[in-house]
């Protein structure tokens, strides 16, 4: 029997323009190296290129899931049963709890490339975290995601 899905699952993949860059930063590294040879300039092209696109590739993986009765962004896993009053985020809102509404003590796993966002409360007493924010392409599928699966 396979595994049921988790009810949100979502990874905030970079844009395609990021990629392009991650190109021309290969061929800067091969124009670099052109004046010491062909093969040098190949090896810049191809080098440069893969070193861009691992940095692009991991910076691109963050992932944000909600299972087994907990929240998953990146590398924090935090219990359902410590997370309160979820609000959905738009984009000028979003922007404004990225900046001058910010609380350094708050959780965040933003990209900028992301317009909308989440903000969910944290309730346990002993995290000194008020707030976890989210960027998010599905804020209202994260809020409900999040309303809807109860504590384990």
């Amino acid at each position: 029997m396979q595994p049921s899905a988790p009810p949100f699952d979502e990874r905030l993949t970079a844009p395609r323009s990021w990629w392009l860059i991650a190109f021309g930063v290969g061929v800067a590294c091969a124009l670099m190296l052109l004046p010491l040879g062909t093969l040098p300039m190949l090896a810049g092209l191809v080098g440069g290129g893969a070193a861009a696109a691992v940095v692009v590739s991991s910076y691109g993986s963050a992932r944000i899931r909600v299972v087994a009765g907990a929240l998953v962004a990146g590398d924090a896993r935090i219990p359902l049963s410590a997370l309160g009053e979820v609000e959905v985020l738009n984009a000028r809102e979003a922007l404004a709890w990225r900046t001058h509404k910010a609380d350094a003590r708050a959780f965040m796993l933003l990209r900028g490339y992301v317009e909308t966002a989440v903000r969910v409360e944290v309730t346990d007493p002993q995290d000194p975290t008020p707030y976890i924010f989210l960027s998010t392409r599905d804020p209202r599928g994260l809020a409900a995601a999040l309303s809807a699966v109860p504590a384990a």
